[in-house]
């Protein structure tokens, strides 16, 4: 085909007013049907406009002769090339949707809390994923039972009104990142969870919690440290990180609340959950005597004597013993050896079981404990320091009864 051929069609449609005129696949994609620009509109319905029909005699007489004298090459060229003026100059109805899955193209759609019908056909209009409003509109109508799901969905450009309806519907094309942080993680290793699942840069975090006084957290604490909840989180593309830490802190405060805390108890119960979170082990029926040891210690006015306490305020978590120079060491604000009561603020961040068990834990009388099988978490909890030095014993046998024990466990 020749571009004389190509300006011929051109200059055919181009005697239609401009007011008629569609645009081409050359160029530019049909025009999509109006779609109503209010919710009020939508709401109350709308009309397609009929289209004019002035000056169109010339137009059909001039494409009819034209594709009689043109071969078959020729006229799917036409054809491809100027459907929808054609469609127009021959009284034939003017496509206003996409056929089959689309084109490849991903497109991300986001619908949002209070998004009605309408709503979501405009977006996919307008995002260039179906052709018009009210091919989308349509099945709508045809369906009350409809509903969607506020979401980013991953669709393609040029869907079938069909097409784009069944994948909205299909709770596999609902793009979220989920990030999982562990009870017990430390913040540090929490930021990085976080920049990982969500694709954010770290620094992007780091600068979230640069004023953790935003989230609620008191000023004399060290940092936003055991004030983000632990858990499952999902969060929809564009996300911030800002947004991100203050779901967490909003957990935490939400959780806390639940249980009763006063705000200006807040700080005590969290360092003392996150002091028992890594002090506990894996058995959930220990949290509670735990975090009733070192409440009594507290009482007795005794050291709380924790080497979780030390590894965070040295950063080494490579072992689960301390040595003297490290326990001896008071310039740590985190030894609770050589400074008395918890340490100065969380030491990571505890979960429910561990908030619940410091804000009511048992009655009892225990002022110690030690885990005896480290492969286990079996743990003997005593009264009396000749208890305790008898539990120690059991440990220490424990570590050296075989080398998977000494290298693997109490290395």
């Amino acid at each position: 085909m020749t571009n004389n051929d190509d300006d011929t069609w051109a200059e055919i449609f181009a005697t239609q007013p401009d007011s008629d005129r569609r645009g081409g696949r050359v160029g530019s994609d049909p025009e999509p049907d109006p779609a109503p620009a209010t919710r009020r509109a939508r709401r109350s319905g709308f009309d397609r406009p009929a289209r004019r029909r002035s000056g169109r005699a010339p137009v059909v007489i001039g494409v009819i002769l034209l594709l009689l004298g043109l071969g078959a090459g020729a006229a799917w060229f036409a054809w491809s090339n100027f459907e929808p003026q054609i469609r127009e100059a021959l009284g034939l109805e003017v496509a206003d949707d996409y056929e089959g899955d689309g084109n490849g193209e991903e497109v991300l759609v986001t619908i949002v809390p209070g998004d009605i019908g309408e709503d979501v056909a405009l977006t996919l209009q307008q995002s260039g994923v179906t052709m018009s409003f009210g091919a989308f509109y349509d099945l709508l109508l045809a369906d009350a039972s409809i509903s969607f799901q506020p979401g980013t969905y991953a669709l393609q450009g040029e869907m079938s009104a069909r097409a784009a309806l069944d994948a909205l519907l299909d709770p596999a094309n609902r793009v979220e990142s989920r990030v999982t942080i562990p009870e017990g993680t430390v913040l540090t290793d929490t930021l990085e969870l976080l920049a990982l699942g969500t694709g954010l840069p770290v620094e992007d975090f780091q600068a979230a919690i640069a004023d953790p006084t935003r989230y609620g957290v008191p000023a004399e604490a060290p940092s936003i440290e055991g004030y983000l909840f632990p858990a499952t989180y999902t969060f929809e593309p564009g996300t911030t990180a800002e947004q991100v830490i203050e779901r967490l802190a909003t957990e935490m405060t939400t959780r806390l609340d639940a249980l009763g805390v006063a705000p200006e108890d807040r700080y005590r119960v969290l360092t003392l959950a996150s002091v028992v979170q890594r002090e506990a082990g894996s058995e959930l029926d220990d949290f509670g005597r735990v975090a009733r040891v070192f409440v009594n210690r507290i009482d007795e006015g005794m050291l709380l004597q924790s080497d979780a306490t030390v590894h965070y305020g040295t950063g080494n978590f490579d072992s689960v013993f301390t040595t003297d120079a490290e326990r001896g060491d008071a310039s740590n604000p985190y030894n609770t050896y050589a400074n008395p009561g918890l340490p100065v603020g969380p030491i990571g961040l505890p979960g429910q079981v561990a908030i619940e068990a410091s804000v009511a834990p048992p009655e009892g009388e225990w002022l110690y404990f030690v885990t005896v099988n480290l492969a286990t978490g079996e743990t003997v909890f005593s009264e009396t320091l000749a208890q305790h030095e008898a539990a120690v014993r059991q440990l220490q046998e424990w570590c050296n009864s075989s080398e998977e024990n000494r290298t693997v466990y109490c290395g």
